[in-house]
């Protein structure tokens, strides 16, 4: 399987960091099976980035979690891990939290819209898909194939 990751940066060698802001499925290294969707997150400060590119095999020894889509199970796991909560799961694969839906997501945890009201406002956008690797074992099923430079619309 080919997966996509945009960045700033050429990353032939993928690491798990830990950065200020907890992530959808907590710290990781996140691809996607969406060129277009990595292109964004190369692009998404409006310069030049690059969509890099891997052969992913999966291995079944790994400890896996996969939300096939946006679900009560996925929004209670999201907002965990945005609140800085860990987990011990090697690969996390699923929708993602968009710019919107990260608002939304925000606004539930802050208690300013109800679980309902997230359902309602979430369910009109467009599909997504991350999977993140949180472990060496986990960044060990993915193959650096090559890098496209690709550039935002900001100046």
């Amino acid at each position: 399987m080919i997966l996509y990751h945009g960045s700033k940066d050429i990353v032939e060698f993928p690491e798990v960091r830990k950065a200020v802001f907890n992530k959808d499925f907590y710290f990781g290294f996140y691809c996607t099976e969406y060129k277009r969707q990595a292109e964004r997150w190369a692009t998404r400060y409006g310069k030049k980035g690059y969509i890099n590119k891997y052969n992913y095999i999966p291995n079944e020894k790994l400890n896996y979690l996969r939300f096939d889509e946006m679900s009560e199970e996925w929004l209670d796991f999201v907002v965990a891990c945005r609140l800085g909560t860990p987990h011990t799961f090697d690969i996390v694969e699923g929708p993602m939290a968009d710019d919107t839906i990260f608002n939304y997501v925000q606004n539930f945890v802050d208690k300013k819209i109800s679980r309902a009201a997230f359902w309602e406002l979430a369910k009109f956008n467009h599909p997504t898909h991350q999977i993140s690797f949180h472990t060496i074992s986990a960044l060990n099923t993915l193959t650096f194939i090559e890098s496209e430079e690709v550039y935002g619309n900001k100046k």
